[in-house]
C-alpha cells in the first residue's frame, strides 16, 4: 500500500513503523507541519503495561523509549501545608520531545520517509491524491477530520477549569501533588520527573480563582512568578518554565474532551487525538494514541489477501478501539469532574483527602458524602461482599451516567 501519514506525534510514527515491520514494501511517508525536534508540552506518562505492547509491536522503539523513562513508585501531596505519601504503581515520564526522536530515527531506518515542515491543509492537497490509506494523526485539531466533521460525528465538550503546562529545573522522584487555599480559592498542581533534568508541571484551578488571582490579565513572566510563590515548598525555589522552545509561549486554556461516532471515511481514517481525547489528569493520550496504532495494524495486517476490504478492516479497527475506550474515557470524565467540583473534598483530612484523589475515577463517588465515601471504602478493603457489591454497582451507574449525557 501506499501510505500518508498526516501528523508526526507518537501515534502516527509508530504506527508507521508497525506497518513497515509488516511489509516493508508499504510505500509510507509521514508529513509534519512543525521542524524535527519542535513539539508542545514537556514530558508524558504512562505504565509498565504499555511497554509490554511496545516490545509485541517493535521490541527496538520499545527498548529505546524504556532506556530514555524516568520511574517511580511514590504518590506524594501538599494540602495546605501538611506532606502525605501513598505507596503505588511503577510509573514512567519520558520527554516528549526525546519520545518523537526516537520513533522517527526508528520510522527512517525502516524506510519510512518522515518529511518535517510539511504542512497538509485538507484531504486535497496533492500529496494524498494517490495514497490507497489516509492516516488523521494531526492532532485535535484535526483538518482532514474538520472536512468530514459531520460524517465523523465530532463531539467537543469544554472543561470548565484553566489549566496551563509548564516545565521546571526541580526533579521529582515521585508522581507529586500540592493544593493551596488562597483567598479567591484553591489552586493546584500535579508535577512528574520525565528526565534527569527537567519535570512537567500542569496547574489548574477554578476560574473564579483564576480571576481572583489575576491570572486572566498577567503576562507570561508575572503568572510564573505568582505560581512559583504559591508552590514554593513544592518546587523547593526551583523555577517554573512557560516554554520548551522560544516561539512556544505557555497559555492558560481549558481542556477539550472528543468523540467521534465513527473513525473513517473512505480511505481516510483517524488515530490518537484526532480521533478522541481524555483528561489529561489521568495521563493516558500518548498511550491511547499508541495502542490506537497497535490496533489499526492489527486491522491492516492481511492486506492482500484474496477478498481483502479495506472498509471493512477500517470499520473494525474503530468498532475495537471506541469500545475498548469507553472505560478510559469515564475514568477520565469523573476524574475531571473530581477536580471540578474540588472544594468538596477539601474539608477532608489530608490523609483522607489524598485517598480519595486515588478514588477520583468512581462513578460512586460524587453521589455520596466523601467522607461517609472514605469509611465505606476502608470496610470494603476488609469485607469481601462489600467489596462485589462496589465492583458491581460502580459500572452499572457509570452506563447510565453516560447514557444520560449522551441523551
Amino acid at each position: 500500500m501506499k501510505i500518508a501519514c498526516v501528523g508526526g506525534g507518537p501515534g502516527g510514527l509508530y504506527f508507521s513503523i508497525l506497518m513497515k515491520r509488516q511489509d516493508p514494501s508499504h510505500e509510507i511517508t509521514v508529513y509534519e507541519r512543525n521542524p524535527a525536534g519542535s513539539t508542545y508540552g514537556w514530558g508524558v506518562t504512562y505504565w509498565a503495561g504499555l511497554l509490554d505492547k511496545l516490545r509485541d509491536g517493535d521490541p527496538e522503539s520499545a527498548e529505546a523509549i524504556g532506556a530514555a523513562s524516568v520511574t517511580w513508585t511514590d504518590g506524594t501531596a501538599i494540602v495546605r501545608d501538611k506532606r502525605t505519601v501513598h505507596r503505588g504503581d511503577a510509573g514512567f515520564g519520558v520527554g516528549r520531545r526525546r519520545m518523537l526522536g526516537l520513533l522517527a530515527e526508528r520510522a527512517a531506518s525502516l524506510g519510512v520517509r518522515v518529511e518535517f515542515e510539511h504542512d497538509i491543509t485538507g484531504p486535497d492537497c496533492p500529496e494524498l491524491a494517490d495514497a490507497d490509506l489516509v492516516v488523521a494523526a494531526d492532532g485535535v485539531n484535526s483538518v482532514l477530520r474538520e472536512a468530514h466533521s459531520v460524517h465523523f460525528g465530532a463531539r467537543i465538550h469544554v472543561g470548565r477549569n484553566p489549566y496551563i503546562w509548564l516545565g521546571t529545573t526541580k526533579v521529582f522522584d515521585a508522581f507529586s501533588f500540592a493544593f493551596k487555599e488562597t483567598e479567591h480559592g484553591w489552586i493546584w498542581c500535579y508535577a512528574y520527573g520525565f528526565s534527569g533534568e527537567q519535570s512537567t508541571c500542569v496547574v489548574e484551578c477554578s476560574p473564579k480563582t483564576w480571576r481572583g488571582l489575576g491570572l486572566d490579565r498577567l503576562g507570561e513572566a508575572e503568572s510564573l512568578n505568582l505560581v512559583e510563590k504559591l508552590f514554593h515548598d513544592l518546587l523547593d525555589g526551583h523555577p517554573l518554565i512557560g516554554r520548551a522552545q522560544a516561539d512556544d509561549a505557555a497559555q492558560w486554556l481549558r481542556f477539550r474532551t472528543l468523540t467521534n461516532e465513527v473513525w473513517h471515511h473512505g480511505n481516510l481514517v483517524l488515530l490518537g487525538d484526532a480521533a478522541h481525547t481524555t483528561h489529561y489528569s489521568i495521563g493516558a493520550g500518548t498511550t491511547l494514541a499508541l495502542e490506537d496504532a497497535l490496533a489499526l495494524a492489527a486491522a491492516l495486517k492481511d492486506h492482500g489477501r484474496a477478498g481483502w476490504d479495506l472498509d471493512a478492516a477500517l470499520a473494525r479497527y474503530g468498532r475495537r478501539r471506541r469500545a475498548e475506550l469507553l472505560s478510559v474515557q469515564s475514568t477520565a470524565r469523573y476524574s475531571a469532574q473530581w477536580y471540578e467540583n474540588l472544594p468538596r473534598y477539601m474539608r477532608l483530612d489530608p490523609v483522607q483527602m489524598f485517598a480519595l484523589l486515588g478514588q477520583r475515577h468512581s462513578p460512586l463517588l460524587p453521589h455520596i458524602p466523601p467522607q461517609l465515601y472514605y469509611r465505606l471504602d476502608k470496610a470494603a478493603e476488609r469485607l469481601e461482599p462489600l467489596r462485589r457489591f462496589k465492583r458491581w454497582l460502580g459500572p452499572r451507574l457509570a452506563r447510565t451516567l453516560h447514557a444520560r449525557t449522551r441523551a
